[in-house]
């Protein structure tokens, strides 16, 4: 089985004197990998129907749609052509500390240093019954300066007004985390997400850190939060949406390609983190499931 794993760790083009990236985009369909970055991102569908990978779980979007993305939570949009010949709205990435001290402290922005909590998981919402936020969604790229900050400002705050949105990925999935300060965790990281989908030992990553199997495992939870173990089974569940939302291959083989050593373990922590089985993941996108 040909491995389709690669998690892309993309680098934006913005910084602390250019904070925020917008602008409209028109394609024949959306084409960029999975990935993640530190950046939030929005994405405003005006156009275009498909799927949206994100994180441990998969969702549809149409004409109207707005999903927005927590730093580092990974994502791809998946066109459907037959449905749309081309897909376009607007595209708005911006610094996950843009304005931090203030959102976090101030009361007046309560509201949007919630919105930002909820976007680790992943927002959806639908603007159908919302005109006010779709003018200012087509406005806000013809800014520039201080006119385009505030004008994202004012979206943000509406935005978290809307009772009704779906937040996407499962209650206890975390997003991959970059931008240490340590640099040995750094290493081991991105060393952890290209390898994942096959046996990793203890004894092998310690070795890679230059640590001894205890010691490791007190500094790996430390700065993580999580243990060697939980992350890299986290991981390989992710990675297991993604292939189960396609109809390229069978669970069987979707264990095996993401590091399980029996189809009973992999079906055991699916479902401990999902809550569903895989069967009944990909029941939900009309794929016929094969077991052994």
């Amino acid at each position: 089985m040909k491995n389709t794993k690669k998690i892309i760790n993309e680098r934006l083009c913005i910084s602390a004197n250019n904070p925020v990236r917008i602008r409209f985009y028109d394609y024949e369909k959306f084409t960029y990998p999975w990935h993640f970055h530190s950046e939030y991102e929005l994405i405003y569908v005006e156009q275009g129907h498909g799927q949206c990978l994100v994180g441990d779980n998969i969702i549809d979007f149409s004409d109207n749609c707005v999903i927005l993305f927590g730093s580092s939570l990974p994502h791809c949009m998946q066109s459907s052509t037959e449905e749309c010949p081309r897909v376009c709205g607007v595209n708005i990435q911006f610094e996950k500390n843009f304005m931090q001290y203030s959102f976090a402290n101030y009361v007046q922005f309560v509201s949007i240093h919630k919105l930002f909590i909820d976007a680790d998981r992943g927002i959806k919402y639908n603007l159908d019954n919302y005109p006010k936020i779709k003018d200012l969604l087509k406005k806000i790229p013809t800014l520039d300066g201080l006119d385009q900050i505030l004008t994202l400002i004012k979206l943000l705050q509406l935005l978290s007004q809307i009772p009704q949105k779906e937040l996407v990925t499962s209650p206890n999935y975390a997003p991959v985390l970059i931008g240490y300060k340590d640099k040995k965790i750094e290493k081991v990281i991105a060393y952890l997400n290209k390898e994942y989908n096959r046996k990793i030992c203890l004894k092998e990553i310690a070795s890679f850190a230059a640590m001894n199997p205890s010691s490791f495992c007190r500094y790996f939870k430390k700065n993580i939060g999580k243990s060697f173990k939980e992350y890299i089974t986290d991981m390989r569940i992710g990675y297991a949406c993604k292939l189960l939302s396609t109809d390229k291959f069978n669970i069987s083989q979707i264990s095996i390609e993401c590091g399980f050593d029996t189809i009973t373990h992999f079906n055991r922590c699916f479902k401990r983190i999902t809550g569903i089985t895989p069967t009944e993941y990909k029941k939900k996108y009309d794929y016929p499931s094969v077991e052994g």
